[in-house]
């Protein structure tokens, strides 16, 4: 992979279809461990990086998988494989790996999560659950996390989650799908990617009832069975491409759009200056203005963390000051500091991130601090004059799938 990116100023303009979510399809590969009859998903993206390196995982863990464009295949091969031996680039998925591998066989050793550096985001709640339901959890040198059950099997019970963590509840659901008696999960996060692992499951015979923000109860079933699944679109993508056609002032119809999805984020969108037309399957953006903004991250169907750094772009570009306040991971503004390299006038007050907007932005070598920080930078790119190169540019290929091959459909020349 080519840790160098090049993005000259340029406009978008033409058509781009939306892949398979990221955050979803890793949720969903992850499932399938929970069974040993064949998964087949549709609308997947392969060609993203760390979907690339949780199906090598799965291999060590005795499946094997056959990729057709945009669907995979997945059996097994070898049953009973407990232990991810992996010396390679870890994901933050593997917490869910060990959950998967607890409630199908009883015990699970996997890699210590990594992925993006968020500073204080621990896997507590992750233990906490496992233990919750009969397990015992420990760590390993080198760097493992470990977890058994000594009566074989997990079992149901109340798992109140402190905060709306996606990925806790992700775990307590597959966890407990397996597990014998029912749990209740309290406080989950309900977001697009939960309820698409919830209604794959459903379909391999779980039985799982969402009852809102309030509660989800699962009742544990003997076994899971096979599945075709189609992954929901990437809200990420999605928004991706509206706002750079706005700051570009180009236009661009965005095909597999999940409005549904992104309601919220659109709404804070269209009062900011952005000009979008819905069409059957699609949302098409014919330019507009970028408006300062003001926005606290937020639960779903708020505007989420991964989105600020877009956002944050989308007021550099507007003539006045921006505000953004994420409360869930205070003090992730590290890619403003790389955006300022380019011409971007910022400061922090607090948690509050203070955007002077209006500086026209200049190319100039970044880097990709994590996957979201890269796509900022990437849009910022399109709107300033002279070259950016982005360092570390594999971190925006964990998300975006054919991500060279769509910015050149868009009239981008690279």
């Amino acid at each position: 992979m080519d840790n160098i990116l090049k993005i000259s100023k340029g406009k978008l303009s033409g058509n781009v279809k939306v892949s398979g979510a990221k955050n979803s399809a890793l949720r969903l590969l992850a499932a399938s461990i929970l069974t040993e009859e064949q998964v087949e998903l549709n609308n997947f993206p392969n060609g993203l990086l760390d979907v690339q390196v949780h199906l090598e995982m799965l291999k060590v863990l005795g499946k094997d998988f056959v990729v057709d464009q945009d669907n995979v295949y997945i059996k097994e091969t070898k049953s009973g494989v407990t232990s991810l031996e992996w010396t390679e680039r870890s994901i933050r998925n593997t917490l869910l790996i060990l959950g998967a591998l607890v409630t199908r066989f009883g015990e699970g050793r996997v890699p210590l999560p990594g992925g993006c550096k968020l500073g204080e985001r621990k896997y507590d709640l992750h233990v906490m659950l496992l233990e919750n339901l009969g397990a015992k959890v420990w760590e390993e040198e080198p760097g493992y996390l470990c977890a058994k059950v000594d009566s074989g099997r997990l079992y149901g019970n109340d798992i109140h989650l402190p905060m709306r963590s996606t990925g806790a509840t992700e775990n307590s659901i597959i966890c407990a799908t397996l597990a014998k008696g029912t749990t209740t999960l309290w406080n989950p996060h309900i977001r697009p990617e939960i309820m698409d692992l919830i209604d794959m499951l459903n379909k391999m015979g779980a039985k799982i009832t969402v009852f809102g923000q309030k509660c989800i109860i699962i009742e544990g079933v003997e076994r899971l069975f096979t599945v075709k699944h189609s992954v929901i679109p990437d809200n990420m993508e999605a928004l991706t491409w509206a706002i750079g056609a706005v700051i570009t002032n180009g236009e661009v119809e965005i095909e597999n759009f999940p409005f549904e999805h992104l309601e919220i984020p659109m709404a804070y969108l269209r009062e900011s200056g952005m000009k979008f037309y819905r069409g059957t399957n699609s949302l098409i953006v014919r330019g507009g203005e970028a408006y300062p903004i003001e926005i606290s991250t937020g639960p779903y169907p708020g505007i989420n963390s991964d989105m600020q750094p877009l956002f944050a772009v989308y007021g550099a570009t507007s003539h006045g000051e921006s505000k953004i306040i994420d409360l869930r991971f205070p003090g992730r503004y590290g890619y403003a500091e790389e955006l300022s390299k380019m011409g971007m006038n910022y400061n922090v007050e607090g948690d509050l991130l203070v955007i002077n907007g209006g500086t026209p932005l200049n190319g100039a070598t970044v880097n990709a601090l994590d996957l979201r920080a890269g796509i900022a930078l990437l849009l910022a790119g399109l709107t300033a004059e002279g070259e950016t190169v982005i360092e570390n540019s594999w971190q925006i290929h964990r998300g975006y799938e054919n991500l060279e091959v769509k910015l050149t459909q868009l009239g981008i020349k690279l």
